[in-house]
């Protein structure tokens, strides 16, 4: 099914291998949720099962040993370990994890941050010197160092050794050190490439406990409780937006379990509580867009040490005073990122033709700290591979860009590095994520080279806005056991939330908070399944414009709280004529 109404987004169900649906029924599964797994390319139910014996070993992990070797060896020297982290959620967990850890195994171990407009990102000679200063024997990188050439060779010349932790795409060369875990290092068998930071150092502290244990310096009864981490491992996981395969399903699952069941650390309940948010009914949407955005607020406008120190703090009254803080930063984020918003979409209006395939804007008084949220939003409003600089350093521009399915960032820039090598400084990233650094000078040069590269790579239909919806709910499953299992369900990067479409009938539209509307929905037809009509109350977020009659819009099925009571919500993203699919 498509439909298309000016620049309005087509609408295309997602195709479902038939078979995988079958045999999910087979076993068990409900027929919603065979069909939500068959769309999304499960075809065992064992694919959806949350236990943790099921994750990997880490012995698949590349490096594990000869890591685990060396901070054994700094564990039981009393050797000081320093661990450097990345200044996102992903870096601030994964740093948080790695205290907590290596402390609960006997280690000497502190960390730092470097302050993304003083160092720039990872392990670079600047921070080597800074990271001396603090006598160091090892150095553990988390969520950084796998392109930190120069940073390694710095810190081995002054006699530190280095550990990297990463989960990023390497260079061509990687650092000298024999000391690395990371899933995406060549040779390494590790079945998921998509573990976030903070996921690589927890499985080094799961081998590292091992080997320990081994070892007899621990047993069953006397070992570290690694379960505690997991609700850091699943911030910092969905925080990441890396893809929700079957490993990161289960980690952020294990985490949210865990959130519920009030186990969670003193920070992450703080930052449930600022957020306004029910820590006993944590989501993944929770972590991605109430929790995440708090700690990368720190990184952004300020230091992340803040972040760190909240989801490492076990007081709880210190706790939630960082909490205020990281709150009232990611409101002061928000202001920043919606003015600049506001002046790139006057930008993309008055200078960038229709005809182009991806989006290369700046302004001098842009804040670095937030270039990659701003992109994010001119990728999802005009669905082009986007990068947005602000000034940096003198004579430099700090850009972040998003990009759209199909189209491989960091390859991208990989690409206009070779084709003009004197443009970029510096750049590294993922196939939707990435970060460069370029001369204020070149910035012409450097849009014209990579709108070439997205000329060459994008085809028309992989410019096409469009929603995916997995086709009609059926009246007859549209109950609050299923909305409750909807709302727990796990989804996120590459494992998107079900979105539903259905012709309506609008009863009832107005306008609430000046910008949304609100409606009442009588599906006006029973989906083809013979199921009596039922209304709905639902909701379209940003948008003021009267709703078509009837209409067929995509929604998302949401339970929300009203007085102490629940009720079935529709959230509706998109709406089209009935007439015109």
């Amino acid at each position: 099914m498509t439909a298309h109404t000016g620049s309005a987004p087509s609408l295309r169900r997602r195709p479902i291998d038939t078979e995988a649906e079958q045999s999910l029924r087979t076993q068990g599964i409900s027929p919603l949720f065979s069909r939500l797994y068959a769309a999304r390319g499960i075809a065992n139910a064992s694919d959806i099962e949350w236990k943790l014996s099921q994750l990997p070993p880490p012995n698949l992990l590349k490096g594990i040993d000869a890591v685990c070797e060396r901070l054994l060896r700094a564990i039981g020297q009393r050797e000081r370990i320093l661990v450097v982290a990345d200044y996102d959620a992903d870096g601030a967990t994964a740093c948080a994890v790695a205290l907590r850890g290596l402390r609960a195994m006997g280690a000497e171990v502190g960390y730092i941050v470097p302050n993304r407009f003083e160092y720039g990102y990872g392990l670079t000679p600047e921070i080597v010197a800074l990271a001396a200063q603090e006598s160091p024997q090892v150095i553990v990188t988390v969520d950084n160092g796998i392109a930190s050439v120069e940073g390694v060779a710095a810190a081995r010349a002054l006699g530190i050794d280095v550990v990297v932790t990463d989960h990023h795409l390497p260079g061509a060369t990687l650092p000298d050190t024999p000391t690395i875990v990371n899933p995406n290092q060549p040779g390494c068998t590790f079945p998921s490439k998509a573990i976030a930071g903070v996921a690589v150092m927890f499985y080094v502290l799961l081998a590292l406990r091992a080997t320990l244990r081994e070892r007899g310096v621990f047993n069953a009864d006397t070992q570290p409780d690694l379960n505690g981490l997991l609700d850091l491992v699943a911030l910092g996981t969905v925080a990441d937006v890396v893809p929700l395969d079957a490993v990161n399903r289960r980690l952020v699952e294990a985490g949210l379990r865990r959130m519920r069941d009030g186990k969670a650390c003193a920070g992450v309940n703080a930052l449930f509580e600022v957020a306004k948010r029910d820590v006993t009914r944590a989501t993944a949407y929770d972590l991605g867009f109430m929790l995440g955005p708090r700690v990368n607020a720190a990184g952004r406008l300020d230091d992340i040490s803040l972040g760190i120190e909240c989801l490492t703090t076990d007081d709880p009254a210190r706790a939630t005073e960082i909490a205020g803080e990281l709150d009232r930063l990611n409101r002061e984020r928000k202001g920043i990122e919606s003015g600049m918003r506001d002046e790139a979409d006057r930008m993309i209006a008055a200078s960038i033709d229709a005809t182009q395939k991806s989006i290369v804007v700046t302004d001098p008084t842009w804040h670095q700290g937030v270039v990659g949220i701003v992109a994010g939003r001119l990728r999802e409003r005009h669905h082009r591979p986007t990068i947005v600089f602000a000034p940096g350093d003198e004579g430099e521009l700090k850009g972040s860009g998003r990009s759209i399915p199909g189209f491989h960032l960091r390859d991208a820039l990989d690409l206009v590095s070779k084709r003009a090598p004197a443009v970029m400084r510096k750049f590294g990233g993922h196939a939707m994520a990435a970060g460069l650094t370029i001369a204020q000078a070149d910035f012409s040069a450097f849009a014209m080279a990579f709108e070439q590269v997205a000329n060459e790579w994008l085809t028309p239909e992989q410019l096409e806005q469009r929603v995916d919806s997995d086709g009609s709910f059926d009246l007859a499953e549209f109950d609050f056991d299923t909305a409750e299992a909807l709302h727990r369900h796990v989804w996120g990067q590459a494992f998107p939330a079900p979105m539903f479409d259905d012709e309506f009938a609008v009863m009832d539209s107005r306008i609430v908070g000046l910008k949304h509307t609100k409606l009442r929905l009588k599906r006006s037809t029973a989906g083809g399944r013979n199921a009596p009509a039922r209304i709905f109350d639902a909701i379209r977020f940003n948008t003021t414009e009267p709703p078509p009659q009837p209409m067929r819009a995509a929604y998302r099925v949401s339970l929300s709280e009203y007085q102490g009571a629940q009720r079935l919500e529709l959230i509706v993203e998109h709406w089209w004529p009935a007439n015109q699919v």
